[in-house]
């Protein structure tokens, strides 16, 4: 008996067949339900520079679908519509999700996005981990923390630390010093 040739488990994919996952998509796309799906748009773009790539909008305005890229990540949104299953942080009175940015200059980055409208939740400063950090909220009521790695001193690594420990302790946020008055 000769062996049989084992062929490769699985579906091949023929040329013709389109990608399973979109060029320009990562593993995880997050999807923004808000109030004012186009309001939402041209602030992403405001503050973070967004890049619009689509929108399906109803006959009286609504945002169905849209498609925007910030950096290198595509994010999805769109209006809340009756008997949805998903609810506007503006809805609830919060979020359960932060969308973390990390850029080249957060400063710059901060400073557009507090000029659109973005509110300071946590001032944007260095951080014992090695990161200046800071997290806005944005019109709709999602939350963006906003980053880039930055080299900080020995000492004020471990002056940060046990700070934020000590806060921690307390069941208290660490003391940060606002950079747009009060935080």
């Amino acid at each position: 008996m000769t062996p049989s040739k084992s062929k490769p488990k699985g579906r091949t994919r023929q040329s013709d067949e389109p990608s399973p996952i979109p060029p320009g998509f990562g593993t995880v796309t997050a999807y923004l339900c808000v109030e004012g799906g186009l309001a939402a748009i041209e602030f992403y773009k405001r503050a973070f520079g967004a890049k619009e790539h689509s929108r399906r909008v109803t006959p009286n305005g609504r945002l169905i679908h849209g498609q925007i890229q910030i950096g290198d990540t595509m994010v999805f949104l769109s209006d809340v519509f009756p008997d949805s299953e998903t609810a506007a942080p503006s809805a609830i009175g919060t979020t359960t999700v932060t969308l973390h940015i990390y850029t080249e200059n957060v400063d710059a980055l901060w400073d557009r996005a507090v000029s659109a409208g973005a509110r300071v939740a946590i001032p944007l400063e260095n951080q014992y981990w090695g990161e200046r950090y800071g997290k806005l909220v944005d019109p709709f009521g999602h939350q963006w923390t906003l980053s880039m790695r930055v080299k900080v001193s020995g000492e004020e690594v471990e002056a940060k630390r046990l700070e934020a420990e000590a806060a921690f302790a307390r069941e208290e946020r660490p003391s940060r010093s606002p950079r747009y008055g009060d935080a």
